[in-house]
């Protein structure tokens, strides 16, 4: 796995393999803080257009994503989420990645609490649509992540590639439609992360997460996606930011959609 040094990061490991983590890079009192504000949106109910928990029947959920639903661009109603998205240490480091200034395209929060299932392997730009070139995201871990909650897996090299006409996903083990097999010759590699670790990857990296098979644990991840300030053209759904807060307002793509398209809702059993 390509592990950021953080007294210099390697944009060559990033070139190479498509991704990167640095390890560390938030403090343990500031993703609580994270984790804090999110439970406290999840408790004060829905915000529509952001965040849309279903109602659940009296026997209980038939799916945990029922009252866990991911929250899509919270950076637009919530300060702290602003603050995350247009951190100076992510900027440093994608700065250093990219080699020119970038722009905040996007933020989401997932809760993926026990028995949620994951997303299946899948591009990011399928959805954002950057041209020229594409997005990377900033992967910020809330949690002890590994295979056990349904982890991030990469597919190394396909960063490379163009984007892929995606498949059926299995609704069993994933809430969104789109999957793309990895490649012939290539193949996933699991992204264990603690508390604070960043993964960066590139919009074309294919990657995606299982289930979450655990008894207990949430697999909670802030995530950001943003452009080289050489972006054309992105997708409606998307309106980019400096990483001073300032609007930049981009042409738009065709093709475009939100991250994921997904299944209707479980029926209960």
């Amino acid at each position: 796995m390509a592990v950021m040094d953080m007294s210099g990061p390697r944009r060559s490991d990033f070139d190479e393999n498509g991704f990167v983590v640095a390890r560390g890079l938030f403090t343990g009192a500031e993703i609580d803080e994270l984790c804090a504000e999110f439970a406290a949106l999840h408790a004060a109910g829905p915000v529509p257009g952001h965040f849309e928990p279903r109602a659940t029947p009296a026997s209980g959920p038939a799916d945990p994503l029922d009252a866990h639903p991911r929250v899509m661009h919270p950076h637009r109603i919530n300060e702290l989420s602003l603050r995350r998205l247009l951190d100076p240490r992510l900027r440093e480091i994608l700065e250093a990645l990219l080699g020119e200034e970038v722009l905040a395209a996007q933020s989401m929060f997932y809760f993926k609490p026990p028995g949620a299932r994951g997303q299946a392997l899948h591009q990011d730009n399928f959805y954002l649509r950057v041209e020229p070139g594409t997005c990377v995201a900033a992967w910020i871990a809330c949690d002890v992540i590994d295979r056990e909650n349904g982890g991030l897996e990469v597919v190394p090299g396909t960063h490379r590639m163009d984007l892929f006409c995606p498949e059926e996903a299995d609704a069993e083990v994933s809430f969104v439609r789109e999957y793309v097999p990895p490649p012939p010759g290539l193949a996933t590699v699991p992204v264990d992360m603690a508390p604070g670790d960043v993964l960066f990857f590139n919009g074309s990296l294919v990657h995606g997460s299982g289930p979450n098979r655990s008894a207990d644990r949430f697999r909670r991840s802030f995530i950001g996606h943003y452009v080289g300030r050489s972006t054309d053209r992105i997708g409606r759904h998307y309106a980019t930011l400096t990483m001073g807060g300032e609007p930049v307002v981009l042409s738009e793509s065709e093709g475009a959609g939100p991250c994921g398209t997904e299944f209707a809702p479980v029926a209960p059993h």
